[in-house]
């Protein structure tokens, strides 16, 4: 009868294999740091989606990602840290894909109209997606790391949205630069503010009572509310 078998222990003498070792798989594939960070995000995010403000709990979190909740600990500070560098990462693919909606156009007018067609398309008009939203923006008054990580990516956004403005209702300014107000009197950075606000309380509008408008509603209703101020703007050479 075969007895264990043997292994070769650093120094030279044999050592046995418990039973129970033989044939044992690692439970978790080793990942670098990076790596793990964004599964945990994605496992957050996900939580987000199915449990809403219920998927904030950390242990829900680990099971989620197949983690001990000493994992997540060594790579997060706390809870509330996880959840606003899944905030950054949601931001930051929002405005990934609007950008791309955006540069496949070949004019300002085109540019501005693809990007409100991806605002109002999927997956930022699927309702999982709108929830996690909500539930980041319910967060905010309460997280300092979330508020932290709301102010960068609100000024990302509204950069991306004022970029676009600019581009419509006039040229920048000499060395690149965009100036704060034109000759029509449009104050850039408060309409880059206000275009943003009324894609939000859409977006809001949608998550709360879906189809309660059409899409292409909301494309044209932002666009009316451009086309106001480029009205306004009408005779500028320069901005």
């Amino acid at each position: 009868m075969k007895g264990p078998r043997t292994r070769v222990a650093a120094a030279g003498t044999p050592a046995r294999v418990a039973p129970e070792e033989e044939g044992r798989q690692p439970r978790f594939h080793r990942q670098l740091p990076q790596q793990r960070r964004a599964a945990l995000i994605a496992a957050t995010i996900e939580c987000l989606k199915r449990y809403g403000h219920e998927g904030l709990s950390i242990r829900t979190i680990s099971a989620q990602a197949g983690v001990s909740v000493g994992l997540i600990n060594h790579h997060f500070p706390n809870k509330d840290e996880l959840i606003a560098a899944a905030f950054r990462h949601f931001n930051r693919e929002l405005v990934d894909g609007l950008k791309a909606a955006a540069g496949r156009a070949t004019s300002p007018a085109a540019r501005l109209r693809a990007f409100l067609e991806a605002s109002f398309s999927l997956p930022n008009l699927d309702a999982d997606v709108l929830a996690v939203w909500v539930v980041f923006w319910g967060l905010y008054r309460h997280s300092r790391p979330i508020q932290r990580a709301q102010r960068e990516t609100y000024t990302d956004y509204v950069r991306l949205v004022r970029g676009l403005l600019a581009d419509l209702l006039g040229k920048a300014g000499e060395g690149g630069s965009t100036r704060t107000r034109g000759r029509g009197g449009v104050n850039l950075r408060l309409a880059a503010i206000g275009l943003t606000a009324l894609l939000d309380g859409l977006w809001l509008e949608w998550c709360l009572q879906p189809g309660k408008f059409r899409p292409r509603e909301a494309v044209a209703l932002c666009e009316a509310w451009v086309e106001c101020l480029s009205r306004r703007a009408t005779g500028w050479n320069s901005l």
